[in-house]
């Protein structure tokens, strides 16, 4: 696997991408893609390939990607459960998914694979936005799959001076916070062990897990662990306003939906998919007027 150049993939005027990954049905990204498409003069088409409807689940990676390429794909989302999945099955890898060690954008051009990661970018632009000034000094972080792997280096990036990760699979998480280590400088991240005690000293909270979607209702972290001066944020946006959000929100903690990610990262996938440089303005509109808010 060799590394892919920074340059822009353009393709022709007709586009063909799919978004790979487990329940998708609530997906907005169908509907920003296909809308900034239209607004650009591009017969842009973007359909869902949910494991869930078809009965598969990540073991069906390879042949889907096959399947994509075959059928002339530009390019591919990739979303839970396969982002790091997807990574031994590609060509290519921008420096940014290698450090990340996750991928979720795949662009197909001239039979090659070459993986991208935009939820990095996305997460940290949200962040900026919808936190601007919030205290970092220590972050609490639930989850170290392949978005947590992203929304961890976008926090470390936008300042947080120590993330707690936390994750059912030990040795997931401890090799997410060496690969942190590596690249920020030792003891920027830590493998969380006492919940309860960390989110007593940190200044706020994300949650990466699939935890608080349709399909995974519930919360991330036990209600009574939250307090006012805590903010939290969320990655999972379908329902816009899950548990954990709703419960910090009554209590007076700032917070930061997930509809800020995933519109900031598909503007950065649509330029990959496109090399048209989207409008960024349009496309947060396009998920105000469907969803109410970010």
């Amino acid at each position: 696997m060799t590394t892919a150049s920074s340059a822009q993939h353009p393709v022709a005027p007709n586009v063909l991408i799919g978004l790979i990954g487990a329940a998708l049905q609530s997906s907005m990204s169908p509907t920003l893609h296909m809308r900034e498409g239209a607004a650009q003069n591009l017969v842009y088409l973007y359909k869902l390939i949910d494991l869930d409807s078809l009965g598969l689940d990540a073991s069906a990676l390879p042949a889907l990607m096959d399947s994509a390429k075959r059928m002339g794909f530009n390019g591919l989302n990739i979303t839970f459960p396969c982002k790091q999945t997807v990574l031994p099955l590609l060509d290519e890898l921008s420096d940014e998914a290698r450090s990340i060690g996750a991928v979720n954008t795949v662009v197909i051009k001239d039979g090659k694979t070459i993986g991208y990661n935009t939820d990095c970018l996305g997460f940290a632009e949200g962040f900026k936005r919808g936190l601007e000034g919030a205290k970092r000094e220590r972050v609490v972080q639930m989850g170290a799959g392949g978005a947590g792997s992203a929304v961890a280096y976008g926090l470390l990036q936008q300042g947080v001076q120590q993330l707690s990760i936390f994750d059912i699979e030990e040795e997931r998480g401890m090799a997410l916070v060496n690969n942190l280590n590596a690249s920020f400088g030792d003891g920027r991240a830590v493998f969380g062990r006492d919940l309860e005690g960390w989110l007593k000293r940190a200044d706020g909270l994300v949650n990466t897990t699939p935890i608080g979607m349709a399909k995974l209702p519930g919360m991330p972290v036990p209600l009574e662990f939250l307090r006012a001066d805590l903010w939290v944020a969320e990655v999972v946006y379908f329902p816009i306003e899950t548990e954990l959000l709703k419960r910090a929100r009554a209590l007076g903690c700032r917070t930061l939906g997930g509809g800020a990610m995933n519109v900031f990262q598909a503007v950065k996938c649509f330029e990959l998919f496109t090399g048209i440089t989207p409008d960024a303005a349009r496309m947060e509109k396009h998920f105000l007027d469907t969803v109410g808010q970010l």
